[in-house]
Formats: C-alpha cells, sequence, structure tokens
C-alpha cells in the first residue's frame, strides 16, 4: 500500500459536493462547497506531481456528496477489483459508478460484495501481498468480510478480520485506515490506543516499526492527522496542520507534503488516503 502510485481513481469535489447539506451528509460546521473543492484540487495536484496518473468518476451533479471519497466503494488486488457494498446507505450506490468506471477502463471485476454483506475500502488494510486484514465496525459486517475471503483464499490471499470500537458512534466513521496509515512496506503510522489488539500483534511479529501519532491531534483532528497517502515508500501527502504527527513521520526518515483540507478533510471525516482510490502501484 505505499509502492509507488502510477494509477489513482478520483472524483471532483466541485461537482460532487455542490449542493450539499451539511446535515443530511454529518458533514462538520467547517464544511464549505466552494473551498472543499479548491481544497480537493490542490491534493490532486500533488498527486499529480508525484506521477501518478488519475483517473476521473463521470463529472456530473448527482448528488452523492460522499463519491469524492472514492477509497470506500471498491477495493484494488493483483487479480482485478472488488466492487464493495456500502456501509452507510447514503452511499449505496457509489459502487456502481466504481464498476462503469473499471468497464470503461479495461479493468477486470473480480467480484462483488451481496447484501446482506457490507464492506468499505477504508475498512481493508493490505499487510503484504497475500494478507488482508479488514475492520469489523459500523461500516463493516462479518458477512461482507467472508465475502472477500470467499474471493480472496483460491487465490491464496489470507484474510483476517479484526472488531473495531464504536468510539463516536454509528454516525460517525471509524475505519481500520482511521487508526494506520501504511507508510512503506515495513513501517505505519497508528493511533495504538484503538487499533485492535490482534492487529496490532500480527504487525509486531512481521516487523513493521509503528510510528505513534500525536494523541491530541488525532482527536482534535477525529483522526485525520493519521490518513495520510503514501506516494511512495516513506513519501506521504497529509492534511497540514498537525506538526507533531508530521514531524514524527519525518523523524522516521519520511518526507511529508501537506495540503489545507479543512473545508473537506476535516469538516467531513475523509482524509488523502479516503480521497483516492489506488488502482495501480509498483
Amino acid at each position: 500500500m505505499a509502492a509507488p502510485l502510477k494509477r489513482v481513481l478520483m472524483r471532483r469535489a466541485g461537482s460532487a459536493m455542490h449542493g450539499a447539506d451539511r446535515e443530511t451528509w454529518h458533514y462538520g460546521p467547517g464544511f464549505d462547497a466552494e473551498r472543499a473543492a479548491k481544497q480537493h484540487q490542490a491534493l490532486a495536484d500533488l498527486v499529480a506531481a508525484s506521477g501518478a496518473s488519475i483517473e476521473w468518476l463521470d463529472d456530473i451533479q448527482d448528488g452523492l456528496a460522499d463519491s469524492v471519497f472514492t477509497h470506500d466503494p471498491s477495493l484494488m488486488t493483483d487479480h482485478g477489483a472488488i466492487i464493495l457494498s456500502m456501509g452507510k446507505a447514503l452511499r449505496r450506490t457509489e459502487p456502481s459508478l466504481h464498476e462503469a468506471a473499471y468497464r470503461r477502463m479495461g479493468v477486470p471485476i473480480l467480484g462483488r460484495v451481496e447484501d446482506p454483506g457490507t464492506v468499505e475500502g477504508g475498512d481493508c488494510v493490505w499487510v503484504d501481498a497475500k494478507t488482508l486484514a479488514i475492520g469489523r465496525g459500523v461500516r463493516t459486517n462479518q458477512h461482507g468480510i467472508q465475502q472477500i475471503a470467499n474471493l480472496l483464499s483460491p487465490l491464496g490471499i489470507e484474510v483476517y478480520g479484526y472488531d473495531l470500537p464504536l468510539w463516536h458512534g454509528e454516525e460517525a466513521c471509524l475505519h481500520l485506515m482511521s487508526v494506520i496509515s501504511p507508510l512503506a512496506d515495513d513501517l505505519a503510522l497508528v493511533y495504538a490506543p484503538l487499533l485492535p489488539a490482534a492487529f496490532y500483534q500480527m504487525l509486531k511479529a512481521r516487523g513493521i516499526k509503528l510510528v505513534q501519532g500525536d494523541a491530541e491531534e488525532f482527536h482534535a483532528s477525529h483522526g485525520l492527522s493519521l490518513n495520510v497517502l503514501p506516494t511512495a515508500p516513506r513519501r506521504v501527502i497529509a492534511v497540514a496542520g498537525f506538526p507533531k504527527t508530521r514531524a514524527a513521520m519525518e523523524a522516521a526518515g519520511c518526507t511529508v507534503e501537506t495540503f489545507e483540507a479543512d473545508a473537506l478533510c476535516i469538516a467531513c471525516e475523509g482524509g488523502p488516503t479516503c480521497l483516492t482510490r489506488p488502482m495501480l502501484r509498483g
């Protein structure tokens, strides 16, 4: 998940979030659609500058404000895409946007998560090429995890489900990737107090060094200080305004680029990882 980013799926906030009602989408008081669009463009500029090719979902005003968070409706594997099923009711139609895009681009579809299963991409962490960890919480259930395992096990990939805490409640969003961001194959940024204990033990057993995110910044940002996008090993894009967490990554040998994201990431509870669906790394 930290190999050089080559191709990524995104959707423009200027269209998707146009006219979005803050209360309907559970956005914070800092949400501003116009500023969010500008901040999203700044992220896209950083992604493009890293050398990655951006594939844009259809740029139409369909009222799907959360569709800018392209990490969640699908999961990419070495064998093709898996079309997921969203745990948030307002996002149930988003996976079809991804499936249409993949078919247009010629990306094979490995399979789908069907009702009553739910899995969101933010709950999925590739520990290595043969090991997928999935957080079981308010957005991802056991039915969905089992369906992913049924698709991947025949390919020699082990799937592990880990329970997540409720934290701020059902309306808020705590994904597994809210508490871990890979920085390199052997390095990850974490907020250890909310890591599932068994997952923490797996990471340690595999020799993955854990960089501890600052606790005050984690809580002040509702976890967004930890949501960083690797564009290459030890090169990441992060939300501006969290100097202690940035310093911890830099002390571990990372180069960190930031963008202002108060109206987008902080207000809408989704960081640069959430705003991108990596399609190809290598």
